[in-house]
């Protein structure tokens, strides 16, 4: 088919799936495209929640820290991908804006392309590492055997997780936020359903949440799959498709790889800590911290869905060449996620307790819990501020920035922070509490210079 015949069909087909975020109103557009990530994210962290929840409620305390803690190897893994994928959102959104689909069609086969190998490649590792990474975080002898279960499990169906998150990511790089949240939401119903099914009837712990998980994940990438197929979508999935375009795989990993590198070292400092409180503390710290780390996913989701909302839509004005508006969609988003984080922070200083007491009754977790929950919940005050202005900086490319940032965030900061305040000065669980906001404040100065900069005005992606 000539060039020119396939761009036209291309642009008819994707009319379906595009919304030009370089039009309109700055705010009611903001708010418009975020609304849809904003639920679609609570609804992810919801049935993250109802695992802990479940598990907590029929199978006890070392099913708990089993699910955290195999959950937070997972975690790693998937925030890795997600950060990778972040690329190709930042090129399909700058495309978008730039109306150069040919590119655009291009970059979503090789990001396609990409994701999948990674899996494989990353499935077979874990599954020969999975229990020796556990014994190297010091996993409590009483939750070991579900963590590795539940590790296990997820690292098997790490294919779905990895794919339901790359194909989100490229529809929000095209403006469609709202069928995301369609398809997140079968994930969820379909992981609560199975969580009471397999946990509260049949008693199988980490290893029944593990399966609920990987299940509900393929349903929502599989009916995600069905729906582009059916509707045309720039990408058909036949294996003949799944090709990579050298010039969008370097640009791919040029702005998605340090964003790949920062949510892995990031996650892996929270794994560090994980470590720490199990030395610290044993099975009902690690339990509560579990919990903790369950809510927190859930009380930042406003920060990080607006920071991803602002990403796309700055991305999308910066390929249009409209600088000035990309800014305006920046502080506009950060005022909307500040709101909604300080609230949250209130509540949590305010009725710790009740929201601990909601995924297990046992005194030592919860009052362990609320150690660790009254001093990292400060960190609600500084994330939202990070992740709204990092969006902008994303959106322009500036991945090595924020890379840069984060690691410094993460291992100058996080970790001795914890280390100190937690083991040196035998402050405890409310000690290593204190290592997330006093990472995020050292982080939020380097951005608000970044910013004040202007280096961010500079467009790293070459169109």
């Amino acid at each position: 088919m000539p060039r020119q015949l396939q761009r036209a069909c291309t642009e008819e087909k994707m009319g379906h799936f595009e919304n030009d975020l370089s039009k309109g109103n700055v705010v009611k557009q903001l708010i418009m495209f975020a609304i849809p990530f904003l639920i679609s994210s609570i609804v992810q962290s919801l049935y993250n929640v109802a695992d802990m929840l479940i598990v907590g409620n029929f199978s006890g305390t070392a099913s708990m820290s089993g699910v955290n803690i195999g959950g937070q190897v997972t975690f790693i893994l998937t925030n890795i991908v997600v950060g990778l994928c972040s690329g190709g959102t930042v090129l399909v959104a700058q495309y978008l804006g730039a109306k150069k689909r040919d590119d655009m069609q291009d970059t979503v086969a090789t990001l396609m392309s990409t994701l999948l190998a990674a899996a494989v490649v990353i499935t077979i590792m874990m599954l020969f590492l999975k229990n020796q990474v556990l014994h190297a975080i010091n996993t409590p002898a009483e939750s070991f055997e579900e963590a590795s279960r539940y590790l296990t499990v997820t690292v098997t169906g790490v294919i779905f997780i990895f794919g339901y998150n790359v194909l989100s990511a490229v529809m929000r790089g095209m403006g469609d936020s709202k069928r995301p949240f369609y398809f997140v939401l079968i994930a969820c119903v379909t992981n609560i359903f199975l969580d009471l099914l397999l946990v509260a009837v049949f008693g199988m712990g980490a290893f029944g949440a593990a399966v609920a998980t990987v299940i509900s994940q393929a349903a929502s990438m599989i009916f995600c799959i069905i729906y582009m197929v059916r509707n045309d979508f720039i990408f058909d999935f036949k294996p003949s498709s799944f090709k990579f375009h050298k010039e969008k795989l370097s640009l791919i990993i040029k702005i998605g790889l340090p964003a790949a590198i920062q949510n892995g070292i990031t996650s892996f400092s929270f794994l560090i800590i994980t470590t720490l409180v199990n030395t610290i503390g044993g099975v009902n710290a690690s339990a509560a911290v579990g919990v903790v780390g369950k809510v927190n996913g859930f009380a930042i989701m406003p920060a990080i869905a607006m920071g991803s909302s602002i990403a796309t839509m700055c991305a999308q004005n910066i390929g249009a060449g409209q600088w000035e508006r990309a800014g305006k969609t920046c502080k506009a988003g950060t005022l909307i996620a500040v709101g909604c984080s300080y609230m949250i922070f209130i509540l949590v200083q305010l009725f710790p307790r009740q929201i601990l007491e909601l995924f297990d009754s046992n005194p030592d977790m919860i009052q362990s819990g609320i150690q660790y929950f009254r001093t990292f919940s400060f960190d609600y005050l500084f994330v939202p501020l990070c992740f709204s202005i990092n969006g902008l900086f994303i959106a322009s490319g500036h991945t090595t920035f924020s890379l840069i940032n984060s690691v410094m965030s993460a291992l100058a900061l996080r970790v001795p922070a914890s280390v100190l305040f937690g083991m040196v000065f035998g402050m405890g669980l409310t000690g290593v509490g204190l290592g997330a906001p006093i990472a995020s404040f050292g982080s939020l100065i380097l951005i608000i210079w970044f910013y004040l900069s202007g280096k961010w005005r500079e467009n790293i992606v070459k169109q």
